[in-house]
């Protein structure tokens, strides 16, 4: 029972110490206590606030860790609906979370970062400081190539036109890449680098089938630089995560299992080399491992529930954003021709996709992945679609005015159509973001969708439906109103 009790208690102590490594503020002490920190990352929430209950426990993580940064970074929160109103007025707080940076008291910037706690550390990381770290010495450029991300440190003897290059981009790339130079002979020396300027690798991402390093040999360009640094920044197969997926654009081919260099390092490796092996041949095809635990949404996005086994599975993603799944057990040779089929347009993509209707007679027409052609790109009229979600309140409310205007131009040269974007693949021309999106097709310009923005009654569809359609419609005039002998809204 004593061992418990000890262990309760050391508990309740640990995360004490890590709650407390956020700061609370209020309207009565934040300017004076925000002047204080040279640096810090305030985050305006309310406490009803999903999102913000989201991200909470990742922003005391992250708070902890800068603290021990040299020099420190405070994270602090401000709770908009109670002690810190004014404050979150006086800074249009306008939605939750909202997260700025300050310096000094003063904001200096939106932070529009990662918000899982590691992104959060290494993004504020880049906000302190120089961009591009000084190693003046044997020890200091030890301690940075030790790091367990990619570095990218200059080598200069003299002040040369490169050196400006390589700072004015590491003023740039400052929050995504972690720049290092020296100017010291004796580390010139040592590595044998002379003006020139070299990306490492991090040592648990080494293998036998790339260098550990790359020497850049291109012309003294910030956009060859640059080019340079994306291009070998992530290797052949590169670790995705949360805070640089953004980064692995399509054609894409993800291999998804327990992925672990904390924990399991060879584990992580003994797959990585296999993927390694198939990449080296490849061209024209971003590849990566990824954790298969927190990219779960990503998965059931392809019909998966979870990935069962040791063995990883391979999902890939083509320019045009269709999905294929390796249906093959994981190995070197069906890694290899899942790629190859790929590339060469000879597999099935996957659809996420309800059934079609039945019947598809009322007014408002349904559509689903799978019939979206015939029922909103092919149809040959004028169409206006709206994405919904089940459990949205909006969408709801929406619905019965939807239907009033279908009914209401039923026998006009116009489609009133609706899809729930939660249970089908919405095509890659619509950005859905939030629910309802509505967007207006023309008939003859179904390639070039107009997001809908106007007001959402009978009266403001028909008006902007009437104004928008091809062809004048029979019962009402562009301006929306109804022509004479026809019914009135």
């Amino acid at each position: 029972m004593k061992l418990i009790s000890v262990l309760a208690v050391f508990g309740f102590l640990l995360n004490s110490v890590l709650a407390d490594s956020v700061v609370d503020l209020s309207d009565s002490d934040f300017e004076s206590s925000v002047s204080q920190y040279d640096t810090s990352l305030i985050m305006f929430y309310a406490p009803w606030c999903g999102h913000c209950k989201k991200l909470k426990p990742e922003f005391e993580k992250a708070a902890k860790s800068l603290l021990k940064e040299d020099p420190p970074v405070t994270l602090a929160k401000v709770d908009c609906t109670e002690a810190g109103k004014d404050t979150c007025n006086k800074f249009g707080v306008s939605g939750y979370p909202t997260l700025k940076i300050f310096r000094n008291g003063e904001v200096s910037k939106e932070y529009n970062g990662p918000r899982d706690s590691s992104g959060i550390v290494k993004y504020m990381k880049s906000q302190v400081g120089p961009s591009s770290k000084d190693l003046s010495s044997e020890e200091a450029i030890k301690n940075f190539l030790a790091k367990d991300e990619v570095v990218v440190v200059g080598f200069f003897e003299t002040e040369t036109d490169l050196k400006g290059k390589f700072i004015q981009l590491a003023n740039k790339l400052r929050e995504k890449v972690n720049f290092g130079h020296t100017t010291s002979q004796s580390v010139i020396d040592k590595y044998n680098y002379k003006n020139n300027i070299v990306l490492y690798r991090p040592k648990h991402l080494s293998n036998k089938f790339e260098p550990d390093f790359v020497v850049f040999d291109g012309e003294e360009s910030t956009l060859a630089l640059d080019t340079w640094i994306t291009s070998n920044y992530h290797g052949l197969v590169g670790y995705r995560q949360k805070e640089n997926m953004e980064a692995f654009k399509p054609p894409y081919v993800g291999v998804y299992y327990a992925v672990d260099y904390v924990k399991n390092p060879k584990g992580t490796n003994y797959w990585r080399n296999r993927v390694l092996k198939v990449a080296k041949s490849v061209k024209g095809v971003t590849l990566a491992i990824n954790n298969k635990d927190d990219f779960q949404h990503e998965i059931n996005e392809y019909g998966l529930e979870f990935v069962t086994g040791e063995k990883p599975i391979v999902l890939a993603r083509s320019l045009d954003n269709k999905k294929y799944i390796m249906k093959e057990e994981f190995s070197v040779e069906n890694l290899e021709n899942f790629i190859h089929n790929f590339q060469e347009g000879k597999l099935e993509a996957y659809i996420k996709s309800e059934p079609i209707p039945e019947d598809n007679t009322t007014p408002v027409k349904v559509a689903v992945a799978k019939n979206f052609d015939d029922v909103v790109i092919n149809n040959g009229v004028d169409t206006l679609v709206e994405f919904y979600a089940p459990w949205c309140g909006h969408c709801k409310s929406l619905a019965p005015v939807y239907e009033q205007v279908a009914e209401k131009l039923k026998d006009e040269a116009v489609s009133l159509v609706k899809m729930d974007a939660t249970a089908n693949d919405v095509p890659s021309i619509f950005d859905v973001r939030g629910f309802p999106t509505l967007y207006w097709l023309p008939k003859d310009g179904k390639n070039k969708p107009i997001r809908y923005e106007g007001g959402r009654d009978l009266n403001d569809f028909v008006k902007y439906i009437a104004s928008k359609a091809t062809n004048e419609l029979n019962g009402f005039d562009r301006s929306g109103n109804p022509k004479e002998g026809k019914d009135e809204l």
